[in-house]
């Protein structure tokens, strides 16, 4: 059987999976997922009904965007998006779960603004803080070298931040750009890469 990739074009998420099998130059077919009234075939295999979904060529099925990353640098390693070393590894998984993190409170605090609920709730000034905080931790990470953990090669924190990023332009605006000089510049410099060109997310009608 095909590989397949349950997804929707909007998550950060599923993007972050698709840039990593373009970059492994692996086949698979793509399966758009409707989030606001999910197929039976979708909700059969994935318990948290959450995008993406990696179904493999023997019928193995993952989901969690961070657990499918994790199964594919360790089935197909070239390239390679985690460091082999436990510290280094340690480092970027780190530095991947921040960017998870940064795209979590930019979804929910989209939804926030999506229903209207504009007041300044406990929630709202939770989330708004959370994401302002974390922008100047990758700026200043980005001050030390040109990608995340080297001037080397990106790595699963780059893709993972990269694609937060991308939703923060989305959902939110881009006056991020105007603020921090070396996020702008790695953010651009990563789009002109093939394997993220064709996942840039676009507004739906």
């Amino acid at each position: 059987m095909k590989r397949i990739v349950y997804y929707h074009p909007q998550s950060n998420f599923s993007r972050k999976i698709r840039i990593l099998l373009a970059e492994k130059n692996l086949d698979y077919e793509l399966k758009e997922v409707n989030l606001r009234n999910k197929p039976a075939e979708f909700i059969k295999i994935s318990p948290i009904g959450k995008v993406p979904v990696f179904v493999e060529e023997d019928g193995t099925v993952i989901w969690d965007s961070t657990l499918i990353a994790e199964y594919l640098d360790e089935t197909y390693p070239e390239p390679n998006f985690y460091p082999t070393h436990p510290q280094a590894k340690l480092e970027c998984r780190k530095w991947e779960e921040l960017a998870d993190n940064l795209g979590d409170n930019i979804i929910n605090l989209w939804r926030l603004n999506l229903i209207n609920d504009l007041e300044p709730t406990f929630y709202r000034i939770k989330l708004e803080t959370s994401i302002n905080n974390l922008l100047p931790v990758f700026e200043q990470q980005l001050a030390k070298s040109k990608y995340l953990l080297s001037d080397e090669e990106w790595t699963a924190a780059d893709v993972a931040a990269l694609c937060s990023f991308g939703y923060y332009n989305l959902r939110l605006n881009e006056d991020w750009v105007l603020q921090y000089d070396n996020l702008k510049n790695w953010f651009n410099k990563l789009h002109e890469r093939e394997s993220v060109k064709p996942t840039i997310p676009i507004p739906l009608n």
